[in-house]
């Protein structure tokens, strides 16, 4: 993401990257500061930042390629690695964006799933090929829990929601679940609720086959998901058993 840094640093460490790791790297470019406003204020964000994410894609290809459109300054490394851009978007902003620059979206439906069908629709119809790509690319966001027996994996989802609704409406106060539940039935919690509503839950076979009816939704090209179990255990666990499915598992 770009607004914490300036283009040419970005440049010189993916460019870095990319030396040390030929054909490896991309580099996903969004601009939100990708964190809470307490973490923004501590990476001394720039509130304005974003007014200038356009420009300061522009010049990040430009330090990426051998054509540096900053009169004098070169990345070095970077220069001439053209470490592939990816736009990251919870909004139409990114889908125009992307699709102007001819680069490939992401979108954050796994959060932000209101504006997912119109994105994505906006960014196809809009499409300009670039020297990158050639035709549309979409990546949309799901959350997943995936775990061995439906059961145990509605209980994790259950779980996570009490843990994200607290967080977001009482952060410093530990809940029962009577209260959480209750929190969760309110109208706030609802409104936080209804942003996991691209959420797959089961077992493996259960969840492989929400994802495909989901791409096929989203008319997306690749799927990020987002493990969202309560625990760090049986996060690990949910990642493995989509592993195995996909037949990813070492």
């Amino acid at each position: 993401m770009l607004p914490n840094h300036s283009p040419l640093s970005i440049a010189e460490q993916f460019g870095t990257l990319a030396t040390l790791h030929p054909g490896r790297i991309d580099l996903g470019l969004g601009r939100a500061p990708g964190s809470d406003q307490a973490a923004a204020r501590a990476m001394r964000a720039d509130a304005r930042a974003s007014e200038r994410f356009p420009q300061d894609v522009l010049e990040l290809q430009g330090f990426l390629s051998e054509h540096s459109i900053v009169e004098g300054v070169a990345a070095t490394p970077g220069q001439g690695t053209n470490v592939p851009l990816y736009i990251l978007g919870s909004s139409l902003f990114g889908a125009r964006l992307a699709a102007a620059l001819g680069l490939p979206f992401a979108f954050a439906s796994h959060f932000a799933p209101a504006a997912l069908l119109q994105a994505v629709a906006i960014y196809r119809d809009e499409f300009q090929p670039s020297a990158q790509l050639g035709a549309p690319y979409v990546i949309a966001a799901v959350n997943a829990v995936v775990a061995d027996t439906e059961s145990a994996a509605a209980e994790q989802l259950l779980q996570a929601t009490r843990l994200r609704v607290a967080r977001f409406l009482v952060p410093d106060l530990e809940l029962s679940d009577e209260d959480a539940d209750a929190l969760i039935a309110s109208p706030q919690g609802r409104q936080i609720t209804s942003m996991m509503r691209y959420t797959a839950c089961g077992s493996p076979e259960q969840v492989g086959e929400y994802l495909h009816e989901f791409a096929k939704h989203a008319h997306a090209d690749e799927l990020i998901v987002a493990h969202s179990s309560p625990t760090l255990e049986a996060r690990l666990r949910s990642v493995d058993l989509l592993a195995q499915l996909a037949g990813l598992a070492a």
